[in-house]
């Protein structure tokens, strides 16, 4: 008997062997992050899909698509308001649905891209299976706050904001030339847009998944569409990553301040979105997207994890 079970099991393993390379590795295929609908992913301000061999989303649409998630990294203008970007970002989500022929997306925006994902999710609800915010300023930002008012002051407005107004609308368009777009830019609409007023008002009009208490949780469902948000608060996560020093003195401005916790451009509270997977990964705001190129704490879960978690959540809900 011992010796037919070992005759199987050769046989088996030589037959295994004797098929194409490809066939050979689809047996230990995953289907782990294999969502039902595609998942679209919108970045943040002064972001991009790609430039070159650099993803926004450092290694994260790879990795998820290698155990059969369909990921589609999208492109709207680096600066720009909410409800424009908001825009840019439904005529390609509606094409990506054409393309595609899914009934629905999962929507997964980074930082600005919180009000992209739920301005598409409000304007077209039954196209869209899930929104969901990663380090995104759901109530605004303390640093949005601070760069508009000394925007605002006699001696640093008027002229000198017009020329570093045209100098971010600049580097904003070359980003989105070299990542072969050509999008309108405004930095100062962008900046606006993130200000705790100008949260509170696409809160507004926006409300759904948005917490109606200082630091809980919203809605986790409404028109059909499920919620979910996660964010860090780390800092100095990794000390060869230049980004993480930058991260951690913006954080600075968070001092004092009620929501003092944050990523370095966030606060922890204002993060929250729906449903709250955690809110204090140790992670900066660049981390979240595991950027700088996948400089990131070697003692937390890494983004990238963090991200095939969430598609295979995705996967069990049947989204």
């Amino acid at each position: 008997m011992m010796r037919f079970i070992t005759s199987v099991a050769l046989v088996a393993v030589l037959s295994a062997l004797s098929l194409p390379s490809y066939a050979f590795f689809n047996l230990f295929k995953s289907d782990y992050t294999k969502t039902q609908y595609p998942i679209v992913l919108a970045h943040g301000m002064s972001g991009f899909d790609n430039i070159g061999p650099v993803d926004y989303w450092y290694q994260i649409p790879s990795d998820l698509r290698k155990d059969g998630a369909k990921v589609f990294a999208t492109q709207v203008s680096a600066f720009e308001s909410s409800e424009v970007r908001g825009e840019q970002l439904l005529a390609q989500v509606e094409e990506i649905l054409a393309i595609t022929g899914a009934e629905k997306v999962n929507l997964i925006g980074h930082s600005h891209g919180n009000q992209s994902i739920r301005y598409v999710a409000a304007v077209i609800p039954e196209k869209v299976a899930s929104a969901t915010s990663v380090g995104g300023p759901t109530k605004g930002s303390a640093a949005a706050d601070l760069i508009v008012e000394a925007a605002e002051l006699p001696v640093i407005g008027g002229p000198a904001e017009t020329l570093i107004s045209s100098v971010v609308n600049g580097f904003g368009w070359l980003t989105g030339v070299a990542a072969g777009g050509n999008l309108q830019q405004d930095s100062l609409a962008a900046l606006a847009s993130l200000t705790t007023e100008g949260t509170a008002a696409f809160n507004a009009t926006y409300p759904a998944g948005v917490p109606t208490t200082a630091c809980g949780e919203g809605a986790y469902e409404e028109n059909g569409v499920r919620f979910y948000s996660w964010s860090g608060t780390g800092t100095l996560t990794h000390l060869l990553d230049p980004s993480a020093y930058a991260m951690a003195g913006v954080g600075l401005v968070f001092a004092g301040k009620s929501d003092n916790q944050n990523d370095g451009l966030v606060g922890r509270c204002s993060s929250h979105f729906g449903q709250v997977i955690r809110d204090n990964y140790y992670m900066d705001h660049l981390d979240e997207i595991n950027q700088l190129l996948g400089l990131v704490s070697l003692f937390e879960t890494n983004p990238k994890a963090v991200f095939r978690q969430h598609a295979n959540r995705l996967k069990n809900a049947g989204l």
